[in-house]
């Protein structure tokens, strides 16, 4: 930027000496000058060139207004410059910048120069510069003109030019070169080509030259650079080991980094300096480890002499190598053997470490229990580092157990143990410990955990605590019922598990097993019903058993008497007939009971009507006090009077066995009651009544007993039960619908008589009738109290039938009436037989005016359920549908 302004004013300055050349005021300033003068070439700085004057005008007291310039200069230079040396004298010098090249720059500058005065008066003039030629030195090009060149030559390298140095004349003159010292295997031709001599060998040769080299131009002018020369090392040598040592001894269990061994090498290709050397192991191992710089050997990981392959193989050898260069370098290797000393560090070890043996309690002393030296080993190599012994035999019942030896670990017994002694009571397992210890120092050891379970042995043989024993139970105890309890023991310990079972007794005609015992509880249970009056005691022979040795006991049942008999009386239902005249305290024809209980006394019976003694007509003699007691007419009848309505009696007699107790125990005892069902007719017109004869049915009464593990029977039984429920239920309806479907409505009310019913005709059907056929004569005749008709009977067979007016006494196929008495006091039930339809039918054809006056004012006033049953079916075979004779209960 200066520059620039500097320019500018120049120009302006040169302007204005233009305007005013032009416009005529130019004077004679500057003496000697224009003027021509010469100056060297490469002129330092402030070298005079040429020398000048001003002239001023007297009237210009105070010398110039602007001193002399050069305002120009052709061709443009910045070389030159004026100083002034006093009393108006000025000279031209150099200003070095740049330095006049006679060779590369112009070689003539003509340089205008102006003046003013203080009047304003100016002058120009030129000064020509003519520079003239000088003989230079030579001079260095390239990096030798500016820096000490460094040459680096292989080793090993064959001779050959290793420089070409460039220097050249400013006057382009022939140049000379040398090289100094003299004695150095270099040598440099006339074109500048240095040349080494020699093939230079680093580990010999020095490993640095300094040459001066010398350029002479040919006035004998030169220049001297110096050329350093640096002989470089190749790798070209083997490095080797300088660690003699080969075999090396450690112990097994060093910690990883631990140092084995510090491997040294040297390579000659830096026999002057540190080597760089990397060291590694070829061989496969995983023991050691090499650090590559430093050649330290060193443990890597666990060394374990007791294992394999050291416990067979102790000796590691270990091939190292060193290497000059990381990659493609000389290498050596060398090959060291480490041997890997056994130490004590393994604690002996038992395989099982736990033992669980067993032991009678009647083992005598010295009885062998358990060789530990057959579990343990200790897996040091050495011999002296494996020896272990037993030692400290400790814990809970430890002194009933002994070591035979410390070194051979025999357990043994020093006595027998009895489970039963109070001292050892509750204890069935011995828990020991054993030491087993290194002989060696630092003596490792481990502990044996032995437990010993005593195993009883049964010795005793079970005791009950009662030699026999007596349960007294009730007759009516339930089936289940817990009757009473058994117990044994047997002295052995831990007690024995002690089952209980009935091997004898028990069993009746009925039942093979009437009791049941509880095999862990000893509980006897009734399996079934007793009976006092059948057996009155059972005697059990109950076995308690510890599954080896067993024990019996006599085991006596009283069944207790309860009065659980009923009073059974015969005839237990009796149906006859009676007149109305009959007279009081008269015994019913003949009529008497005669009852039983198998545990009452016949005393203890009495006798009273529940049931149906209307008016009190009828009593009992004796009432009580016998086991037997008559039918008596206690009051007369009285139908004129309307007292008596009823025509037909049916008591319900009872008979209980409380006669003998009194009224305290009354309230306290079981009383049993008997029931007998007497059917009485009152005839008005009486007639020759012959007794029925009763007949009687053997009933058979099983009981099903209930077992505790049979709990299925129950759910079958009422499965089963809702399914037949079920059926029948189905059955009962399709009946139903089929009936209804089959069957018309009644007809009329059950005033009119049966008998003339109109007879309809159906389909014949074939009926099959079970028929007896009697020679039966209606020796008897009675009316209906229920429907007023009058109907014959007879009196033998108890056949009946309605009386037709018009038809005499004959004999008709007749209706059979069984009685039936049982055991238990149940009523009797009648069954009839009737005459076919066929016959029914036709002597219904043949009915008369006075039969059909006759029967008809009784219907609707005097029928019975047996005849009601009796007119429903006959109206039904009218209809044409099988039926069967009437039945009905007296």
């Amino acid at each position: 930027m200066k520059d620039r302004v500097v320019k500018m004013m120049e120009s302006m300055l040169l302007l204005l000496i233009l305007l005013e050349v032009v416009s005529g005021r130019r004077t004679q300033l500057l003496k000697g000058l224009p003027a021509t003068t010469t100056v060297e070439e490469n002129a330092a700085a402030g070298v005079s060139v040429y020398t000048f004057n001003v002239t001023v005008s007297p009237l210009s007291s105070e010398g110039v207004a602007i001193p002399p310039t050069i305002v120009n200069s052709n061709p443009l230079t910045e070389a030159f410059d004026i100083e002034s040396k006093g009393d108006l004298e000025y000279r031209v010098v150099t200003t070095g910048n740049p330095v006049l090249d006679y060779e590369t720059m112009p070689k003539r500058f003509d340089l205008q120069i102006f003046v003013e005065d203080t009047t304003g008066r100016t002058d120009l003039n030129i000064l020509t510069v003519q520079v003239t030629d000088k003989n230079e030195r030579p001079v260095f090009r390239g990096n030798m003109a500016i820096q000490t060149v460094t040459i680096y030559v292989l080793e090993g390298t064959p001779p050959e030019c290793i420089y070409q140095v460039d220097a050249a004349d400013p006057e382009n003159a022939e140049l000379k070169y040398s090289l100094l010292p003299a004695p150095v295997p270099f040598v440099v031709f006339e074109s500048g080509a240095i040349f080494s001599t020699k093939e230079f060998d680093y580990e010999k040769d020095p490993h640095c030259y300094f040459l001066n080299v010398t350029v002479t131009d040919p006035e004998g002018l030169n220049s001297t650079k110096t050329v350093n020369i640096n002989i470089i090392n190749i790798n070209d040598e083997r490095p080797y080991f300088t660690t003699k040592q080969r075999i090396y001894r450690i112990p097994e269990e060093q910690s990883p980094g631990t140092v084995v061994a510090n491997i040294t090498a040297k390579d000659p290709d830096d026999e002057n300096s540190l080597s760089r050397l990397f060291y590694s192991i070829q061989s496969s191992d995983r023991y050691f480890s090499i650090n590559p710089s430093t050649g330290v050997l060193q443990v890597a990981g666990r060394i374990d002499r007791d294992a394999l392959p050291l416990r067979l193989h102790p000796n590691v050898s270990v091939i190292i190598q060193v290497e000059d260069s990381p990659s493609d370098g000389h290498a050596s290797e060398m090959e060291i053997t480490i041997i890997i000393d056994d130490i004590n560090d393994n604690s002996p070890e038992c395989n099982p470490s736990t033992f669980r043996k067993e032991a009678n309690e009647n083992m005598t002393a010295g009885t062998f229990l358990l060789d530990l030296r057959n579990y343990c080993k200790d897996i040091d190599v050495n011999p002296s580092n494996n020896q272990f012994n037993f030692i400290g035999l400790s814990g809970f019942g430890s002194n009933n157990f002994a070591l035979e030896s410390t070194g051979s670990g025999r357990l043994m017994m020093t006595g027998s143990i009895d489970l039963e002694n109070p001292a050892n009571l509750g204890v069935e397992v011995y828990s020991l410990t054993v030491r087993v210890q290194d002989s060696a120092y630092p003596n490792y050891s481990n502990i044996i955990y032995i437990y010993i379970r005593i195993k009883p042995v049964n010795e005793f043989f079970p005791v009950f605590s009662n030699l026999s024993y007596e349960f007294n139970v009730s007759e009516i105890a339930k089936v289940g019922s817990s009757i009473g309890k058994v117990n044994a023991r047997d002295k052995d310990w831990p007690p024995s598990v002690i089952t209980y079972s009935i091997v004898a007794g028990g069993s009746t005609r009925d039942y093979t097993n009437v009791f049941w015992i509880s095999a862990t509880k000893g509980d006897v249970k009734i399996l079934a019903r007793l009976d006092y009056e059948t057996t009155q005691k059972h005697i059990l022979t109950v076995q308690a058993s510890d599954q080896e040795k067993t024990a019996t006991a006599s085991v006596t049942v009283n069944v207790l008497e309860v009065n659980d008999e009923e009073p059974v009386c015969s005839p237990n239902f009796y149906s006859f007939q009676i007149p109305v005249s009959i007279a009081v305290g008269t015994n019913i024809n003949g009529f008497r009971i005669e009852c039983q209980d198998r545990d009452s006394d016949p005393r203890s019976f009495r006798y009273f009507i529940n049931e149906g003694n209307m008016n009190n007509h009828f009593t009992f003699s004796p009432s009580a006090g016998s086991n037997t007691s008559r039918l008596i007419l206690a009051s007369s009848f009285d139908y004129e009077s309307g007292l008596d309505k009823n025509w037909i009696y049916r008591l319900r007699v009872y008979i209980t066995d409380d006669n003998l107790l009194s009224a305290r125990d009354k309230a306290t005892h079981l009383i049993k009651t008997g029931t007998v069902t007497l059917s009485i007719r009152v005839i008005p017109n009486p007639t020759t009544v012959i007794a029925t004869t009763p007949g009687f049915t053997v009933v058979t009464k099983r009981e099903n007993l209930y077992s505790e593990s049979a709990w299925y029977v129950p759910f079958i039984i009422t499965l089963g039960s809702l399914l037949l429920l079920g059926l029948l239920v189905y059955l009962g309806f399709l009946l139903a619908t089929w009936v209804r479907a089959r069957c018309p409505p009644a007809g009329k009310a059950d005033g009119t008589p049966l008998i003339n019913a109109p007879e309809k005709k159906k389909p014949k059907k074939e009926v099959v009738v079970t028929m007896t056929k009697l020679n039966t004569v209606f020796d008897g005749e009675a009316r209906d109290p229920v429907t007023g008709k009058m109907y014959e009977f007879n009196t033998r067979s108890g056949a009946r039938r309605w009386k037709k007016s018009s038809e005499t006494l004959q004999p008709v196929p007749a209706m059979q009436v069984t009685s039936s008495t049982t055991d238990n006091g149940d009523q009797g039930t009648e069954r009839a037989e009737a005459p076919s339809r066929k016959e029914l039918s036709e002597k219904r054809k043949e009915p008369t005016a006075e039969t059909k006056q006759a029967i008809q004012p009784l219907a609707g006033q005097l029928e019975t359920p047996g005849l009601r049953l009796q007119k429903q079916k006959e109206a039904s075979e009218d209809r044409g549908l099988s039926s069967s004779a009437p039945q009905g209960r007296y």
